[in-house]
C-alpha cells in the first residue's frame, strides 16, 4: 500500500521594506531625545520639578499622605506613581523620592522620610524598608491644585489625568536647584535661600523692570544645604546674568588644639554633594603616596547629634594653616560648581539668568492666583444663586409647600416652582432636595449672614481679577507669609576670592632658635625666641621656672630625672608659648607625662641640652655627690643614664653650668657650700661623680644649682620643724646676700646658712640665685619676702603663708629655680 505524503506548504511571500538608515536613525534619535528632554531630565521653570518629581508629589497628595498623617511604605508610593503616572521603572521613581527627602541634597526638603535615606557617601535602604509622607513645605507645592489653578493632561494610557505643572507657592527651582543630563544638554542649578529668593521675587512683583543688580541685593549667591564657603563671586555674577558660570565651594575648617601638645584641623562643613568618606579616602590615598605631608591621624567623629566633624591631626613641626591650604588644593574639601541654568519654558529648553528665572515664576504665580480667584468667584456666585433661591422659598414657604403637594411628580414640581417664583432650574432642584427642617426662621438668619459674606468675598475676588496691581499685591503677600514660616538663616558664607599672599606660610616649621622651659608645677613648653628673659612675676599657678634651656624648634632636649636618667624630648612636640618681656610664663604648657614615661616615685629635676657644643650638665645628689657630665650623648637612644647612683641616693637637681659658675649645695641641717665649677672634672655618662659636700649625721641635700658670682645674688632659706606635716607650717624665712657666704673647697662641710630658733630643726626649702627673689604659695599667688638681707648665720622671720616654690630673676644665664621638696607635687599641673 502506497504511503500518503502531505504536500509542502506554499512559500511565504517575503515583506522586506527598504528604508534609509540615516533617516531612521535620525527619527529614532529625535524621538528618544525628545522623551529624555521633556519627560525625564529637565525641570519646568515654573514649579522647578521634573515630571517624575511632580508625579510623586501629586500622587502622595492624592493618597492623603499629609504631614499630619502617618508615614507609609515608600514602595507603596512608588507603586502608585508607577502604576498610574510614570511607566519608567521603580528605580527611577524611588531615586527621585529619596532625593526629595535628603536634607543634604535639598535646601527645603519636600518629602518627610523615615528610615535610612542615605548620605552623601552611602546609598539609601531599599524602598521596602523606608517610609515617607509629604513635608509641610510640599503642601505649598500642591496648594489649591483642586481649584482649577493649573491645567491637567491625560496620563500615559489615557485612563488618568495628571497636572501639567504644580501651583508652587514658592520658587522651588531656585530654592532647591536641579540637576539632570539630557540628550545634547544638561542642567545644574544651585540651591538658594528661601527668604532671599522670596524677597527678590517680591521686589520683581513690585518693580517688573528691576535690574539684575537690584535683584542681587536680595540674592547675593547660592545657599548650599551643607553650608561651607563659596570663594569668588565673579562666577556667580556671570551665572545670574547669562545662566552659566562657576564658583568654588570650600569646606568650613578651623585650627584647634586637639591635645595639649598637638594641633589639628576640625572640618564641620563640606562642599555640596561631597561626603566625609570621600574626603577621608582621598586624604589617606595622598598620605600613602607621600603627596600630602604633615598629617599624623584622621578621625571621622560625625554623628546625627553633633553633625559633621572630621578631625585631622597635624604633625608637630608643620603649620596647620599651610596643611589646610594643601587639603583645599588636593582633596575634595574644595570643589568647583558649574552653574548651567537650563529649564523648560513654554515647552522649550532655555538657559535662564536670575531675572528670567524669577520672571517665569512670578508670571506662573500670577496666573495661578488669577485662575484660583476666578474659580473661587465662580463657586461663590453659584452658592449665592442657591442661597437666593432658598431665601425666596423661606419667604413663601406656604406657597412652596402647596405647589409641591399639588404637583403630580418632581418634574412637574420643579417646573411649577420655576414659573410661580421665577426661579432657575438649579434653584428649584436645590429647594426640592433641601430637607424641610432647614426651612425655619433660624435658617433664614443664617442664610442672610451667608449671603452677605458671599457678596463680600465675590466683591474682593472681582477686585483681584479686575486689578493687576491688586493681583500682584496678593501674590506678594502670600510669598511673604511663606517666607516668614519656612525661611531659615543662610548656611553658606560668601567670600571674595582671596589674593595670593606675598609671603605664603611654609608647610614645615623652620628650625628657629627657641627656649625650652620647665616650670615648678611640671609643665613643659617652648618660646619662639632666644632673647634673654627679663624679671617678672608669675602669671600662672606654680609658674616659677625650674630650668630654661636654649634649643632650636626642630631640635631636641634632655629631661633629667631623680633616678639619674636623661629622656630625649623633641622640641617641636612641646606647646608653643607666647613669650612676654615682663612676665615669662609656662601657662599653656603640657605636663611632663605627655612626653616622658616616669617610674613610680621618679620626678623630673632639670633640663639639659643635647648639643655637643653646649655646656655640660652639673648634677647634685641627695647624698652630696657632684658630677659634671661630658656632653656626649648617644644619638639613637631615647633614654640613657647620666650618672651612676649609689643605693638610696637620688638626683636633687641637674643644671647647665659653665666653668665660671659656682656650684652650690644647701643641706637640710642649714649648711651651704659653694665652690668653683671648674674644680669638678667632667666625667662620662656612666661615672658616679665625686664628693661634693660632706654631710652631717642625718642630713641630706635639699638644693643644688649653679650661681654666677658676677651678678648680685641672694640665698633664701626657710626653716621649720621636721616633725610637722608637709604643707601645714609656714616656717621662718631669711634672705641673705650670696657674697656673705665664703667659697670653700669641694668635699668640705661648708658654712652655716640659717640659725634655728626654738621649734626649728630643719630647712624646709632653700634657693640661691640672682635677684630679685620671688616666692609663690600653693595657690600660685605671690608670697612677700623680707626686703632686708639677714646675716649669713642669722635666724628667719615668720612667713604669712606656706611657700610652694622659690625663684629669682630670669636672665640669659640659666635660671636656677626649685620647687619645695615636700614629698608632694608642688601643683597639679594646671
Amino acid at each position: 500500500m502506497a504511503r500518503r505524503t502531505t504536500p509542502p506548504p506554499p512559500p511565504v511571500e517575503e515583506r522586506i521594506v527598504d528604508i534609509d538608515v540615516s533617516a531612521e536613525m535620525r527619527t529614532s534619535f529625535l524621538e528618544y531625545a525628545y522623551s529624555v528632554i521633556y519627560q525625564r531630565a529637565l525641570p519646568d521653570a515654573r514649579d522647578g520639578l521634573k515630571p517624575v518629581q511632580r508625579r510623586i508629589l501629586y500622587s502622595m497628595s492624592e493618597m492623603g499622605l499629609r504631614p499630619d498623617r502617618g508615614h507609609v511604605k515608600s514602595s507603596r508610593v512608588v507603586g502608585e506613581v508607577m502604576g498610574k503616572l510614570h511607566p519608567h521603572g521603580d528605580t527611577a521613581i524611588y531615586d527621585a523620592l529619596v532625593r526629595l527627602a535628603q536634607p543634604f541634597s535639598m535646601r527645603l526638603p519636600l518629602v518627610d522620610g523615615h528610615g535610612n535615606f542615605g548620605s552623601p557617601d552611602d546609598d539609601p535602604a531599599a524602598m521596602r524598608y523606608t517610609e515617607a509622607r509629604l513635608d509641610p513645605a510640599a503642601m505649598l507645592m500642591v496648594q489649591s491644585i483642586d481649584e482649577d489653578t493649573v491645567g491637567f493632561k491625560p496620563n500615559y494610557d489615557g485612563q488618568e489625568t495628571e497636572p501639567e505643572v504644580l501651583p508652587s507657592a514658592f520658587p522651588n527651582l531656585l530654592v532647591n536647584g536641579a540637576t539632570g543630563i539630557a540628550v545634547g544638554m544638561a542642567t545644574n542649578m544651585a540651591p538658594h535661600n528661601l527668604g532671599e529668593v522670596v524677597a527678590a521675587a517680591r521686589h520683581l512683583i513690585k518693580k517688573p523692570d528691576a535690574t539684575l543688580d537690584e535683584l542681587m541685593r536680595f540674592v547675593p549667591g547660592p545657599d548650599l544645604p551643607t553650608g561651607g564657603q563659596i570663594i569668588g563671586l565673579a562666577g556667580i555674577r556671570d551665572a545670574y546674568e547669562s545662566g552659566r558660570g562657576t564658583f568654588r565651594m570650600r569646606a568650613t575648617a578651623t585650627v584647634e588644639n586637639i591635645t595639649p601638645r598637638r594641633k589639628g584641623i576640625v572640618v564641620t562643613e563640606l562642599p555640596f554633594n561631597v561626603g566625609p568618606e570621600r574626603v577621608v579616602a582621598k586624604i589617606k590615598e595622598l598620605v600613602q603616596a607621600k603627596k600630602l605631608a604633615g598629617i599624623s591621624d584622621l578621625k571621622d567623629l560625625t554623628d546625627r547629634h553633633k553633625g559633621l566633624r572630621l578631625v585631622i591631626e597635624v604633625k608637630n613641626g608643620f603649620h596647620p594653616e599651610a596643611v589646610l591650604e594643601e587639603l583645599y588644593r588636593l582633596t575634595p574639601m574644595e570643589e568647583t560648581f558649574g552653574i548651567n541654568n537650563v529649564a523648560l519654558v513654554d515647552g522649550q529648553p532655555r538657559t535662564l539668568g536670575l531675572r528670567e528665572l524669577l520672571s517665569v515664576y512670578v508670571e506662573h504665580r500670577l496666573d495661578v492666583v488669577r485662575r484660583r480667584s476666578a474659580y473661587r468667584k465662580r463657586k461663590r456666585e453659584e452658592r449665592l444663586h442657591l442661597v437666593d433661591g432658598l431665601i425666596v422659598a423661606l419667604l413663601n414657604i406656604d406657597e412652596v409647600i402647596a405647589v409641591i403637594r399639588s404637583s403630580d411628580d418632581s418634574g412637574q414640581a420643579r417646573s411649577r416652582l420655576m414659573s410661580v417664583f421665577d426661579l432657575s432650574e438649579t434653584q428649584a432642584v436645590y429647594i426640592l432636595d433641601t430637607p424641610l427642617r432647614r426651612l425655619t426662621r433660624y435658617d433664614k438668619l443664617e442664610l442672610d449672614r451667608e449671603k452677605a459674606q458671599l457678596e463680600k468675598e465675590i466683591a474682593e475676588l472681582a477686585e483681584i481679577l479686575g486689578s493687576d496691581q491688586r493681583l500682584r499685591s496678593v501674590v506678594s503677600k502670600e510669598l511673604a507669609e511663606v517666607a516668614s514660616k519656612y525661611a531659615t538663616p543662610r548656611r553658606t558664607v560668601l567670600m571674595e576670592a582671596a589674593d595670593k599672599p606675598s609671603a605664603a606660610v611654609p608647610l614645615e616649621v623652620s628650625d628657629d632658635p627657641c627656649l625650652v622651659l620647665l616650670s615648678s608645677s611640671g609643665l613643659l613648653g617652648r618660646t619662639p625666641t632666644d632673647e634673654p628673659l627679663a624679671p617678672g612675676e608669675a602669671r600662672a599657678p606654680h609658674d616659677l621656672l625650674v630650668a630654661v634651656v636654649p634649643a632650636t624648634a626642630r631640635g631636641e632636649v634632655g629631661v633629667v630625672t631623680s633616678a639619674g636618667r636623661m629622656l630625649r624630648v623633641s622640641v617641636i612636640d612641646l606647646p608653643l608659648l607666647t613669650a612676654s618681656s615682663t612676665a615669662p610664663s609656662v601657662a599653656g604648657g603640657a605636663p611632663i607625662g605627655e612626653f616622658a614615661t616616669l617610674a613610680e616615685g621618679e620626678t623630673v629635676v632639670g633640663l639639659g641640652s643635647l648639643s655637643p657644643t653646649a655646656p655640660g650638665l652639673a648634677i647634685g645628689t641627695a647624698q652630696g655627690v657632684v658630677k659634671r657630665v661630658v656632653p656626649e650623648y648617644p644619638p639613637n637612644r631615647d633614654e640613657f643614664e647620666v650618672i651612676g647612683l649609689k643605693d638610696g641616693d637620688s638626683v636633687v637637681s641637674a643644671t647647665i653650668a659653665c666653668d665660671d659658675d659656682d656650684l652650690v649645695f644647701i643641706t637640710s641641717d642649714a649648711q651651704l657650700l659653694r665652690f668653683p665649677a671648674s674644680s669638678v672634672r667632667p666625667q662620662g655618662r656612666p661615672a658616679g661623680g665625686m664628693a661634693g659636700i660632706r654631710l652631717g649625721a642625718g642630713a641630706r641635700v635639699i638644693w643644688f644649682g649653679a650661681v654666677s658670682p658676677s651678678r648680685p645674688s641672694a640665698v633664701i632659706t626657710i626653716a621649720g620643724a621636721a616633725s610637722a606635716l608637709p604643707g601645714t607650717q609656714t616656717g621662718a624665712v631669711k634672705v641673705a646676700a650670696y657674697d656673705e657666704f665664703p667659697p670653700k673647697g669641694r668635699a668640705t662641710g661648708g658654712v652655716r646658712a640659717h640659725r634655728f630658733l626654738k621649734g626649728e630643726d630643719v630647712l624646709l626649702s632653700a634657693w640661691a640665685g640672682p635677684l630679685p627673689a620671688r616666692a609663690i604659695s600653693p595657690e600660685g599667688k605671690p608670697v612677700p619676702l623680707p626686703a632686708e638681707m639677714g646675716r649669713r648665720d642669722g635666724s628667719g622671720v615668720p612667713l604669712p603663708q606656706p611657700v610652694a616654690a622659690l625663684g629669682g630673676a630670669l636672665t640669659g644665664d640659666y635660671p636656677k629655680v626649685t620647687p619645695v621638696p615636700s614629698g608632694e607635687p608642688a601643683g597639679d599641673g594646671d
